[in-house]
């Protein structure tokens, strides 16, 4: 065994950056490139990597502390020949040049006044693909040399990416979660054109280099030249929704976890948001202490401790494969749609304590009379009926019977509602969307055929509006014309409950003296069980089964 000094390495042109989080303890075992802290300069944020493998013996920093390249960060005790062969040892900095012997380099020459100059990602170091995830500037905006264009993060760091000109933004080239690599396209400053020479940003490049082990030749610096003063990030400011005050991969997992950030208390340093907070929060949540933002739009979330739930979570980061080793892949971005549907269903699945009832109706009757009814709505030009107007109709009769199944949490309270909104699950080549027919108890069945067939094709057509997908008291979700038997739905929050229906199939069914050929429709009924408990699930599912099996019952 040995005991190493692990050092930060090369940041390039920073001094004196801030310790903003520590991500090891003393007895902690870390590997190679494992992250040890996170520090902060007024341009980026980055995570310092060990550059050997094995126990953490004593922290040499602590939080808020300055640290520049050389400063001890820990102790480590290491196997004896890892010690003498360190994996990523940063190689000392080159020598500067002698200025008896080597001229300063002159500065590049100004271009036309009012020329068009494009900006582009400058070197970066070893990485590739960062995302675009903070647009600082907007077309028309007057900028100063140096002054930040971009936000991109990499696993390990984000940076800001400053102007090589000064002038007018005439246009940009990136969008927010746009994939950019070094000389890509930025945008278009129209002004002085470009005073800046290419080394101008390397303070960028190396603070993303800063996060690799081994060293990183910096860039030479800029020709002398006092850049106007621009607005720094400042980590004391209140932290947007859009950019929460975290490093790089605690944004990363909370993404990955479905955790949203802006809900997030912070405990580091100026309100950082830490691993435990991020971890804090979803065992909150699991334990009930934690309402967020979409289920009580009042009520303020609070990073839980846990509630004293048992709950024993350790988070794992989420698993990085090279899928291309073990075969040819593809990669396609995920639509819109199922980005937006995967954090709801996310944050549904984590916050909601959902059971899942399953009943079978008998149609055998509804269904003869829907056909019937549309043979002779062929005559006269009627509605064509669909089982999913009957499962409609139905349902907000049940609503009306079984009234907790029509509320929502808000807080510590109950709202019930005294109007009957059912929302379906449209499929769309671009994933599912859910419109609402309005006021379904108000509507015969007629009208709500045709109501939904115009929703779902404004669905498949992409020419749904916000306000066709509002207001739900109850969703159906059918997979009727695909197959399957039975499914457990993820409820639509901030509905309590969701129904599922699959495809109806004949069975034999005793009738007392023989079996005899029924149609049958199974019905999953996702319940949240804060609200309802199973016997009322029960109940309503199996009242639910009555009303399709005879319909004469919504009358009554």
């Amino acid at each position: 065994m040995a005991i190493i000094d692990i050092q930060v390495p090369d940041i390039g042109d920073f001094d004196g950056v801030t310790v903003i989080e520590l991500l090891v303890k003393p007895g902690d075992s870390v590997a190679v490139e494992q992250s040890l802290i996170t520090v902060e300069s007024d341009k980026a944020s980055m995570e310092i990597p060990s550059s050997h493998a094995g126990v953490v013996k004593e922290l040499k920093v602590a939080l808020g502390d300055k640290v520049s390249e050389g400063s001890i960060v820990l102790t480590l005790e290491t196997a004896g020949e890892a010690a003498a062969k360190p994996a990523a040892a940063p190689a000392p900095a080159a020598p500067a040049p002698d200025p008896q012997t080597q001229a300063a380099p002159a500065p590049a020459p100004a271009t036309a006044a009012a020329a068009s100059t494009p900006v582009r990602i400058p070197d970066i170091g070893d990485f590739k693909d960062v995302t675009v995830i903070e647009l600082l500037v907007k077309p028309g905006d007057q900028v100063a040399l140096e002054q930040s264009l971009i936000t991109v993060e990499s696993d390990k760091a984000s940076m800001e990416i400053p102007s090589s000109a000064a002038g007018v933004i005439e246009s940009l080239a990136v969008k927010l979660g746009d994939k950019v690599n070094i000389g890509d396209l930025i945008g278009v400053v129209k002004g002085q054109g470009a005073t800046a020479s290419a080394e101008s940003t390397a303070p960028a490049a190396a603070a993303v280099a800063a996060s690799a082990p081994a060293s990183v030749a910096t860039a030479s610096p800029a020709p002398a030249a006092a850049p106007a003063p621009v607005a720094a990030h400042n980590p004391a400011a209140a932290v947007s929704a859009k950019l929460p005050h975290a490093s790089p991969s605690i944004r990363k997992a909370a993404r990955e976890l479905g955790v949203p950030l802006a809900e997030v208390k912070g405990s580091g340093l100026k309100g950082r948001i830490t691993l435990p907070d991020v971890q804090n929060f979803i065992k909150g949540v699991l334990a009930g202490t934690i309402q967020t933002q979409a289920q009580a739009q009042n009520a303020k979330p609070a990073a839980g401790s846990g509630g004293g739930s048992g709950v024993g979570l350790d988070l794992l980061p989420w698993p990085k494969v090279d899928f291309a080793k073990f075969g040819e892949i593809e990669t396609k971005p995920l639509s819109r749609i199922k980005k937006i549907a995967g954090a709801n269903l996310a944050r549904n699945w984590v916050m909601i304590p959902a059971v899942t009832y399953h009943e079978d109706a008998d149609i055998t009757d509804l269904e003869a009379f829907r056909v019937q009814i549309n043979k002779e709505h062929e005559k006269t030009g009627g509605a064509k009926l669909t089982m999913l107007a009957f499962l409609i109709k139905a349902s907000a009769v049940a609503l009306k019977k079984f009234p907790e199944f029509n509320t929502s949490l808000d807080g510590d309270n109950l709202v019930y509602k005294k109007y009957f909104h059912i929302a379906f699950a449209a499929d769309t080549p671009n994933g599912l969307v859910v419109p609402v027919v309005k006021n379904a108890d108000q509507k015969s069945i007629g009208e709500i055929a045709t109501e939904s067939g115009v929703l779902a094709k404004k669905a498949r057509d992409g020419k749904l509006g916000p306000a066709d997908m509002q207001g739900a008291c109850f969703t159906i979700s059918s997979l009727g014309g695909i197959g399957g038997t039975y499914f457990a739905p993820i409820v639509n929050a901030p509905e309590v409950a969701i129904l599922g229906v699959n495809k109806s199939v004949m069975k034999p069914v005793w009738d007392g003296k023989q079996f005899v050929p029924r149609l049958v429709l199974p019905l999953s009924l996702t319940a949240d069980h804060r609200v309802i408990d199973g016997a009322l699930a029960t109940r309503f599912n199996v009242y639910l089964a009555q009303v399709l099996a005879d319909y004469r019952r919504i009358m009554l």
